[in-house]
């Protein structure tokens, strides 16, 4: 478990030299000295409490923060019902309220797998062989432990799935905690009597399960429910090329998935990953409900682990393609992940340049339009989109048709130093000029990041904001 400190950056050195006066491309000149607000003063902590967010059952929802009650288990659903629900999924999720730790989007909308309520322990099963990339090395095979057309559907996923562990066995207090279009998400217990050591995980999720265990504190995790189907799925091809992206990788600021299991019992398959608080797309929406997002040292926070992310998949040539709030999920130690693999590519030699498409045009590099472009160079931009949004509470674009060469102007320049504007200016530089990832974790912005506890502090900001909204309150009282 990342410890709450300031692993990368600190408080900002008071012999730095200041930077120029002057006025950027963009439009808009700077003020002449880099004064930045202290952070937020301690507040109630982010897992006191149960939630409801007003917004709940998307990345409105804190992935971490849930009531302690299992959620009933759904009654048996009519075929008109099931076609309304069909026909009615993609219309009652926005931008906002996608699930939080959807892997991939498109295909059938899956069956609504039902809610688990606690049970313990059953059968104990043979423990099979871990090993330090998370792949398979077990006798068993799809063929001999799935039946029918299952064994057909699990069958590419083979190398990356935990085949003797029925998920039953060892998670419990399934809790829908987010619904979108590839399958719900729950929070989880892992039950504590389990025979952890044959779950097959990475190293250091298998230590923190184990001390928390140890010190009888829940193992909390997430789960994704992805519907097996007979003929497969656009989402088991995404969750395949997800695996095998990602296979043998690990970064802090990367969200993957710890494990695969299937549930014989609803064909269904079951991801483990970690257990989020929120997007950082709802801590922008909190912004107009009176959340104080606008410190500079908060966003540089944020930019630093968005830079951090694409550094580590870059050294192995991958692009992600999608980089927006909406994909950059907060955990409770503060730490901002980049998730959603779905877009992203792994680019070789042979392949420098796409052309497809990709991403969400609020973020999107200008050339992603124009016909070729290089797919390494494009994140960077979508990162400065993303630190636009955060200093304006909207991504940039959203109120025109019309998305220019560069963002417009911040409302309030003056509120930013002249080194905010500046990584602003860099990270809108015409593709051939873009500074890489490592370049811009060394730009005097991104020196000047709060630590972890203070962005864990806006967690719980967000948290009581929440509660006041809940309680009908006009907005929460300002920490002291």
């Amino acid at each position: 478990m990342v410890s709450a400190t300031d692993t990368f950056g600190g408080p900002a050195d008071p012999d730095s030299p200041e930077e120029e006066e002057g006025e950027y491309e963009y439009g808009y000149e700077f003020p002449d000295e880099d004064e930045f607000a202290e952070g937020y003063a301690a507040v109630e902590s982010p897992r006191d409490g149960a939630y409801d967010s007003p917004r709940s059952g998307g990345l409105g929802s804190p992935l971490g923060a849930f009531g302690g009650g299992a959620s009933p288990q759904r009654s048996p659903r009519t075929e008109d019902e099931e076609e309304e629900e069909e026909d009615d999924e993609e219309g009652t999720l926005g931008p906002k309220e996608r699930a939080a730790l959807a892997l991939a989007a498109g295909g059938d909308a899956p069956a609504r797998p039902t809610v688990i309520t606690t049970r313990a322990a059953r059968a104990q099963l043979s423990p099979g062989p871990l090993t330090a990339l998370g792949l398979a090395q077990t006798p068993v095979t799809p063929a001999q432990r799935y039946a029918g057309w299952v064994a057909a559907a699990v069958a590419p996923l083979e190398d990356f799935i935990d085949e003797p562990v029925d998920p039953r066995d060892f998670y419990c207090d399934l809790q829908e905690i987010a619904e979108g279009e590839s399958g719900s998400v729950y929070s989880a217990t892992l039950i504590p009597t389990a025979p952890l050591y044959r779950l097959r995980l990475p190293p250091l999720v298998h230590a923190r399960d184990v001390d928390d265990v140890e010190h009888g504190r829940p193992a909390l995790v997430a789960i994704k429910h992805v519907a097996l189907l007979p003929g497969g799925s656009q989402k088991l091809v995404d969750v395949q090329r997800e695996c095998q992206l990602l296979r043998g990788l690990w970064c802090e600021q990367v969200l993957g998935m710890d494990a695969l299991y299937v549930d014989l019992v609803e064909d269904t398959l079951w991801i483990r990953m970690e257990l989020m608080e929120r997007s950082l797309a709802d801590v922008v929406g909190l912004v107009e409900e009176g959340l104080r997002l606008q410190e500079p040292r908060i966003m540089a926070r944020f930019a630093s682990d968005m830079l951090h992310a694409l550094d580590y998949l870059q050294k192995h040539n991958i692009a992600h393609r999608d980089l927006r709030s909406d994909n950059l999920l907060l955990n409770s130690e503060g730490v901002l992940k980049l998730t959603d693999f779905s877009n992203a590519l792994l680019v070789t030699p042979e392949t420098p340049l796409s052309t497809d498409p990709v991403g969400v045009v609020y973020w999107q590099a200008p050339e992603v339009r124009s016909g070729a472009y290089d797919p390494l160079k494009i994140d960077v931009w979508s990162v400065g989109a993303t630190v636009w949004e955060l200093a304006e509470a909207a991504p940039p674009f959203s109120d025109t048709q019309q998305p220019a060469e560069r963002w417009p102007p911040v409302s309030d320049p003056a509120l930013y130093a002249p080194a905010f504007h500046e990584f602003l200016r860099q990270c809108s530089e015409p593709a051939a000029s873009r500074p890489t990832p490592g370049a811009l974790l060394q730009t005097p912005f991104l020196q000047k990041a709060c630590g972890r506890p203070v962005i864990m502090q806006l967690l719980a900001r967000c948290m009581a904001i929440e509660h006041a909204l809940q309680a009908g309150d006009a907005q929460p009282t300002t920490p002291s």
